[in-house]
């Protein structure tokens, strides 16, 4: 197995959400992920078995008992060793643990301690539980996010705060934490709230707000089903395609492959015309089926694609030359992301049954069998 971060050593104290899904990124890209799992499996917290918990795959699991002060120190031996650790307790959980940056940066100067959670590790709301629509509530997100102010706001699956606001920043903070450690031989602490990384991603959202161009009024901004041009649209077979023809030029292409001419519509940006105009394509595309306007628009500029299903998008031949799915042991999983040239990323695995590893990681990170015989018999660890 290769990767870019083939040879990096990372510890994973988490539950489930963003965390996860960043170690099953930075495993995809190579590094040795050694999940420290309950003595008891405790799930997912929702109904699935765990060999469909996608976001586990390709790390080994030890199963450990952070209760036992032997099995403690049996984990801070191993992130002795590490190049970083990744948790997503709440505030607070890790210190009380005896596992808390401070103890484990005085014993490795170069850890990069990687922390996300919903809140942030301060503020008034830092001890609540609270899940990722709750998050982006804080943010603007949520509230710009729905067909129009009549209605609720709509919840984007858990991508904008878990997935958007949660892994991908926890996980640029993580590398950029490890290049720092290479300059200047110091590890730090990340700390990756969620309603901070999803305030970050609506920093153009605030910006066009705040020159006019965005109103705080669902469906009435072109981007958030607002427009005509930049929308998705039942066709006659009860599927869906999507519209994003924002630019002059493939607006054009969008009228004449819908056979309309230019001249017989207000002016593209004419906001007052656009509820009248989405009715009117709207009907346009109600007369075909999602396949047929696929023949007409895809290889196009219009900036169009179907709506496909989760059944659908493994088979799509876009996808499919690719290799956006990976079969692993008989389950498809979306492929690693991104695509390096050099140094390839890669799934090492299904999601591990709980302990699986326990012996093997013990003893490759420099724990003798003594140490391990008696860990076992005093109820630390599990194997």
């Amino acid at each position: 197995m290769s990767g870019p971060l083939t040879g990096f050593k990372v510890i994973e104290l988490a539950g489930i959400g963003p965390a996860p899904m960043c170690a099953m990124m930075l495993s995809d890209m190579g590094a040795e992920v050694v999940r420290i799992d309950r003595l008891k499996d405790a799930g997912l917290g929702i109904s699935m078995p765990k060999q469909f918990n996608f976001l586990g795959r390709g790390r080994k699991s030890i199963a450990v008992d952070l209760k036992n002060p032997a099995g403690i120190e049996t984990v801070l031996k191993l992130i002795d060793n590490a190049d970083a650790v990744l948790e997503g307790f709440r505030p607070g959980v890790m210190e009380r643990l005896g596992l808390g940056p401070d103890v484990c940066l005085a014993r490795n100067p170069k850890l990069v301690f990687g922390r996300v959670t919903g809140w942030g590790q301060e503020g008034p709301l830092s001890q609540s539980a609270g899940h990722d629509l709750n998050y982006i509530a804080l943010t603007g997100a949520l509230h710009a996010i729905g067909r129009n102010d009549n209605e609720p706001p709509a919840p984007p699956l858990n991508l904008v705060g878990d997935f958007g606001g949660g892994t991908m920043f926890i996980l640029t903070g993580i590398l950029a934490a490890l290049l720092e450690v290479k300059k200047s031989g110091k590890g730090q602490v990340v700390d990756a709230g969620m309603v901070d990384g999803a305030l970050s991603l609506m920093t153009s959202m605030y910006g066009m707000h705040a020159s006019g161009g965005f109103k705080d009024v669902r469906g009435s901004n072109i981007l958030d089903s607002g427009s005509h041009f930049y929308n998705t649209y039942e066709t006659k077979d009860g599927r869906y395609i999507s519209i994003g023809s924002i630019e002059t030029k493939f607006y054009a292409q969008l009228l004449e492959k819908l056979d309309i001419a230019p001249d017989s519509l207000p002016p593209q940006m004419d906001k007052a015309s656009w509820p009248e105009m989405k009715e009117k394509l709207k009907q346009i595309f109600l007369t075909k089926s999602r396949d047929e306007w696929c023949a007409i628009m895809e290889n196009t500029d219009i900036c169009y694609a179907p709506v496909l299903t989760l059944e659908e998008a493994p088979d799509y031949p876009h996808n499919k030359e690719r290799g956006a799915f990976v079969d692993v042991e008989g389950m498809m999983h979306p492929a690693p992301a991104p695509r390096f040239s050099a140094t390839p990323s890669s799934i090492k695995g299904p999601t591990p049954k709980t302990g699986i590893h326990t012996e093997e990681v013990l003893q490759d990170w420099g724990i003798s069998d003594a140490e391990i015989n008696a860990l076992k018999e005093g109820g630390a660890i599990r194997s």
